[in-house]
């Protein structure tokens, strides 16, 4: 499969904005993958913590 990645006289449009998608795309999975670890760390210390109530 051959990719054309000439975008002609509309390179100066396209290119920034699939960098620019990119970067939101980066953007937006490691802002998940940060909250998901925040939300875990808070989940296991309710967790430690209604444990060491119930001993």
């Amino acid at each position: 499969m051959h990719f054309d990645f000439d975008a002609g006289k509309y390179a100066a449009y396209v290119w920034p904005a699939f960098a620019l998608t990119a970067g939101a795309f980066v953007w937006m999975i490691a802002d998940s993958l940060a909250s998901a670890r925040r939300w875990r760390r808070e989940a296991e210390r309710l967790q430690a913590q209604r444990d060491a109530r119930k001993s």
